[in-house]
């Protein structure tokens, strides 16, 4: 009895030694196997090679899972092309991380576990066939169509004594009277006019020479007034009435609107001195400044739809009448010119616009995929094609033209291929593609 009470009190303080253990089960496990107890109470030694197997045996399956694993290199926790064979910490004391030979594929693709897929909101789409086409946005300011402009200014000296367009912006039509006038070589061309014709009635009888010179007279004296582009109305009138006018009658030569008025009543005016500067709004030009490598997608004839901050809701088409030869090189832009109708006058001069020009593209139906799924390093674009649940292939692509979100592809897949369009580029900085791109560089 009082031996079963002293093996009893012996496994009860072993019991509570066993609990009070804080870490390392499994080789606490190993040493209380390492010395098994006979009937006698008496331990049996084992050696410590055994020990530490037996510790191994029993340890967590997760451990188990991770010696499975080959580590191939560590890599920069950043993202950045740097490797290392041996773990160790970049500039801000972050741990390499290791990348494992079940992550690499077979060295042309990149393998990302499930859960990081899901973590990281990858998303896959079809390359399909399309037709593409593009939308080339710009903007410009609207002008006063060059051709429909018109300066008013007097062949000869004079002074102005009464003002009929006053102000600027006055709206005036064709053969409306602008200004009078007084000018004393207008005044002498009149009565020279009248003094030849005079002279013609009175020659009637007389010899065919005389008369022949009156008539040159009074023909030379029409022709001044007509030089002066005094109206065929006036002219008329001095012939019907004979009575010379002291002051004429300055009409506009167009219909349209006073942008620019020098005129000012009582003034003197010089040969070729600028009175009015008119302008015919029924037309008018849209100056778009299209961007460089936008420029090429630009045609003559092609129409645009024009829409302006000071007039909301509403559009304005047109089409392009004229691209310019020449770049500004301080914006990188090119010049388009855009006819719009302006019946209404509601574009004027000087309004901020924003144009679109739609540009089908030349092939009717070709291979695209979203833009987003190219990564383009500049002088290489390339694709991250699907080959499996979290197996992605980086593949070189030759693209073509863009529009809608969507760019075509010359070269490197086919139609039904599934590219990454979401997370491309966290993949690349997860998986460090620069390794597996450069099977390609060769």
């Amino acid at each position: 009895m009082v031996a079963m009470k002293r093996n009893r009190l012996i496994v009860a303080w072993l019991l509570i030694g066993l609990a009070s253990l804080p870490a390392q089960p499994g080789r606490a496990l190993a040493e209380t196997t390492a010395k098994p107890v006979d009937h006698a109470g008496h331990g049996t030694a084992v050696s410590g090679k055994a020990g530490e197997q037996s510790g191994q045996v029993l340890s967590t399956s997760p451990a188990v899972g991770k010696s499975e694993r080959k580590i191939v290199y560590y890599r920069n926790p950043m993202g950045l092309p740097d490797t290392s064979p041996t773990p160790k910490k970049d500039g801000m004391g972050m741990d390499y991380i290791p990348v494992y030979a079940d992550e690499l594929g077979d060295g042309s693709t990149v393998r990302i576990s499930l859960d990081k897929v899901q973590k990281l909101g990858v998303r896959t789409e079809a390359a399909t066939i399309r037709s593409l086409s593009r939308s080339i946005r710009a903007v410009g300011t609207v002008q006063v169509d060059e051709r429909l402009l018109q300066i008013v200014s007097m062949k000869y000296e004079g002074w102005i004594e009464h003002l009929h367009a006053d102000s600027t912006g006055q709206k005036i039509r064709r053969g409306q009277p602008l200004m009078e006038v007084y000018s004393p070589g207008l005044v002498l061309a009149q009565q020279e006019y009248l003094a030849a014709t005079s002279t013609i009635s009175a020659l009637k009888g007389a010899d065919p020479e005389s008369l022949s010179t009156a008539r040159q007279l009074a023909e030379g004296a029409l022709l001044r007034l007509r030089n002066w582009d005094i109206s065929a109305d006036q002219v008329a009138q001095l012939r019907k009435k004979g009575k010379i006018r002291r002051t004429l009658t300055v009409q506009s030569p167009v219909d349209g609107v006073v942008l620019e008025k020098s005129a000012i009543k009582g003034m003197r005016f010089m040969p070729g001195e600028v009175l009015y500067r008119l302008a015919d709004l029924s037309t008018v030009w849209l100056m778009a400044d299209v961007f460089e490598q936008d420029v090429g997608m630009v045609r003559e004839g092609q129409e645009a739809s024009v829409t302006l901050n000071a007039i909301p809701g509403k559009s304005f088409k047109g089409k392009v009448s004229f691209i310019y030869p020449t770049l500004v090189a301080e914006t990188r832009t090119v010049k388009v010119r855009i006819e719009l109708p302006n019946p209404g006058g509601e574009l004027r001069p000087a309004l901020y616009a924003t144009v679109e020009l739609a540009t089908p593209s030349g092939e009717t139906q070709i291979l695209t995929v979203p833009d987003s799924s190219v990564l383009n390093s500049g002088n290489r674009q390339v694709v991250l094609v699907e080959r499996g649940e979290g197996l992605y292939e980086p593949r070189p692509v030759q693209i073509g033209s863009q529009g809608g979100g969507y760019v075509q592809i010359r070269e490197g897949l086919g139609d039904g291929e599934k590219v990454v369009v979401r997370a491309n580029f966290l993949i690349d900085a997860e998986a460090n593609l620069k390794g597996a791109l450069g099977h390609f560089s060769h």
